[in-house]
């Protein structure tokens, strides 16, 4: 039985609604078959107005929280505030944002709905309305109760996990420890076989140049990372490294790892998304994306859309919904996969 999947609007200020609606009449057929069911939460002033401009054939009808879906519905996350406008930051928006993620996360917590799918919030509106988080992975490990939780990016076969994320350059080296490193490559490694690979082959990049060169260049890798790696192998898992940053990708994306697992945000964030833009070479701007969020360790199935909230082209009805289609289609592999 196909089960509801949430989909969190995120900051309606930003272009979540937009592309909730697009992805909407994009999946219209599987909706319409009952293969697929989305349940939108979110703010109800922002969709209708999406749905006005965008003028598409697509009708998304409001429900209750304890009633009945049909395969296709909206929730309205909050009492509404004042009038959210398109591109502008608030606290209404950032509260909106929040109580659209709390409502998500009970519903896939009592088992309502299969997983979460959220668009993009915007960090300064969310702390503004009294929200103090870096984001929604910290977020989501709060309101679920996680102990460790991780972020992987997902495009094409570039997998990458990270062992840390919204922190200092200068505090990475004290946050890799072997706990951690090992939390990351158990969860990513599940992950994989929840999305269909039976035995993962995983790499774990080095966080220091050339692996620590023999330790001239910091001696993590030597005396944290290699030690964890071969316990790892030693329990039957399919591990390599610690691979060198600048060779560690170009592998990945050659088909020689299933996933990789990152030190640090820019390390994994920058190849997956310098793949995932697609530049107009005449104009110099970005005309598409693809990628996934998806956060590992938690007790429910969480994907996300991999881009913020584009506050600059909100309610001008050119953002693309890409990502988001690839966000609840991994959602789908990974609840069918539990």
């Amino acid at each position: 039985m196909t089960r509801h999947l949430a989909i969190t609007m995120g900051d309606p200020a930003g272009i979540g609604p937009e592309i909730i609606v697009k992805a909407a009449a994009r999946l219209k057929d599987r909706l319409a078959e009952g293969k697929l069911k989305l349940t939108i939460i979110g703010s109800g002033p922002a969709l209708r107005l999406a749905e006005r401009q965008l003028g598409l054939d697509i009708e998304i009808p409001e429900a209750r929280m304890d009633g009945d879906w049909p395969n296709l519905c909206f929730i309205q996350a909050d009492a509404e505030g004042e009038p959210i406008q398109p591109g502008r930051l608030s606290a209404d928006g950032g509260r909106m944002a929040f109580k659209a993620i709390e409502k998500g996360v009970q519903l896939a917590m009592t088992g309502k709905v299969g997983g979460i799918v959220t668009a993009p919030l915007n960090k300064e509106a969310l702390n503004k309305a009294g929200f103090h988080y870096a984001g929604h992975t910290e977020l989501l490990a709060e309101l679920t109760g996680a102990r460790g939780s991780v972020m992987m990016l997902a495009h094409g076969n570039m997998r990458v996990s990270h062992v840390t994320t919204h922190v200092a350059l200068e505090d990475v080296p004290k946050r890799l420890t072997p706990e951690r490193l090992r939390l990351v490559i158990d969860l990513t490694d599940k992950a994989l076989q929840r999305l269909g690979i039976a035995r993962p082959k995983i790499a774990v990049a080095a966080l220091n140049p050339h692996a620590g060169e023999g330790g001239l260049f910091g001696r993590q890798d030597i005396d944290i990372s290699a030690p964890t790696i071969a316990k790892a192998v030693e329990d039957g898992l399919d591990i390599i490294g610690p691979v060198p940053g600048d060779t560690v990708f170009v592998k990945l994306r050659a088909g020689q790892y299933d996933a990789v697992v990152a030190m640090y945000h820019d390390q994994g964030h920058i190849p997956v998304k310098l793949l995932g833009f697609e530049i107009d070479p005449a104009t110099g701007k970005w005309m598409d994306l693809s990628g996934v969020n998806i956060t590992l360790g938690l007790p429910i199935v969480r994907t996300s859309v991999d881009h913020g909230t584009a506050f600059d082209i909100a309610g001008k009805g050119i953002a693309n919904e890409r990502s988001l289609i690839e966000a609840i289609e991994f959602a789908e592999r990974l609840a069918a996969g539990r």
